[in-house]
């Protein structure tokens, strides 16, 4: 018996407040010209969007707010009523609370009821997870239409009196390298005018004995006070690793999908940075395929690139085009992957 297929309909997704470029950025933090000549160069990131207003600290958007706006989004696209869904997955590292879970605020916002919900801890993979999940139950036949959501916000972790002059490169890139944003995707069993079938989604851990990349921590009243950095990153560790483990998963992809590298007409890769990106490409060598990278306009948003990236791709896909997205989670080492096909 055949498997039944699964059909990405649409995606959707959301940006707090306009985009900071380096220049305000140098200018709020006080950062120095040579720092801010290693933002423009090393991190090769233009701009990213904060939920934070770097004016007043005031904190003007939650998760849950943008992971409504970008499900509503969604929804409308695929023209599916939220009365239609029946299991919502959401993935992100920065839930806007431990309790109760940020998927199922945004589902009551929806209107979403009666139906399995789940939210995923996870990286910048968290998002691919969530759709391994939808795709997964919806395949098995336990569910017609699934609402995918992803996305990050650091806001609680912004430390708007520090000068980033003072900070270790470990500490420093958090702050310039990363942005706020979600994403969502409407997936479904049935196939509509500008979906695309999904051929394969895997998720593997690939972190035994291998020390984390990325470390962010969630501080409690007890320790709180504790003098250890909120987040912190290997950034060579990460450099050097994934580029590596997207073109193996690249390569998985193709030998499950039975795809040639030249087959390929659309490459998601990884959205670490402006300047990582272009090495992760360079290292995933698929030279005839179109690059969808999204990271220098809206920063390193998590769990929500994919999603930019899944936007702009079923708007440009043309039936008979095959398109593979990779990502991977830097934390624990997670190496993710999915192929499309458009059909129709």
């Amino acid at each position: 018996m055949s498997t039944p297929a699964v059909h990405v309909l649409a995606a959707g997704t959301a940006l707090p407040g306009p985009p900071i470029d380096n220049a305000t950025l140098a200018r709020r933090f006080g950062m120095s010209a040579v720092w801010r000549q290693w933002v423009d160069s090393f991190i090769a990131t233009d701009s990213r969007h904060l939920a934070t207003n770097l004016d007043t600290g005031e904190v003007d958007y939650s998760l849950t707010d943008l992971g409504e706006l970008a499900a509503r989004r969604a929804l409308a696209s695929a023209a599916v009523a939220a009365e239609q869904v029946d299991l919502v997955v959401m993935g992100t590292a920065t839930p806007d609370m431990l309790m109760p879970a940020t998927v199922n605020l945004i589902a009551d916002r929806l209107g979403i009821d009666g139906v399995p919900t789940y939210q995923l801890q996870s990286g910048c993979a968290g998002a691919v997870q969530a759709l391994d999940v939808a795709s997964q139950l919806i395949a098995g036949g336990r569910h017609r239409t699934a609402l995918v959501i992803g996305g990050d916000v650091g806001a609680k972790h912004h430390d708007l009196g520090t000068e980033l002059g003072s900070l270790s490169p470990e500490e420093l890139v958090n702050v310039v390298l990363f942005g706020d944003g979600a994403g969502a995707a409407v997936v479904g069993a049935e196939p509509t005018v500008g979906s695309a079938e999904v051929r394969s989604v895997f998720v593997r851990l690939t972190g035994l004995d291998r020390p984390p990349g990325q470390v962010i921590e969630w501080f409690g009243l007890a320790d709180r006070g504790r003098a250890r950095s909120a987040g912190s990153e290997d950034y060579r560790m990460i450099e050097d690793s994934v580029p590596v483990m997207a073109a193996e998963v690249l390569q998985e992809l193709l030998d499950v999908t039975g795809w040639l590298e030249s087959d390929v007409d659309y490459l998601l890769p990884p959205q670490l940075s402006g300047r990582m990106t272009a090495k992760i490409v360079d290292r995933m060598a698929v030279p005839g395929a179109e690059e969808i990278t999204c990271v220098r306009e809206v920063g390193n948003n998590g769990n929500a690139l994919v999603f930019f990236q899944l936007e702009r791709l079923l708007a440009r896909m043309r039936p008979g085009q095959h398109a593979i997205g990779v990502a991977v989670e830097s934390s624990k080492w997670i190496k993710a992957g999915f192929a499309l096909e458009k059909a129709c």
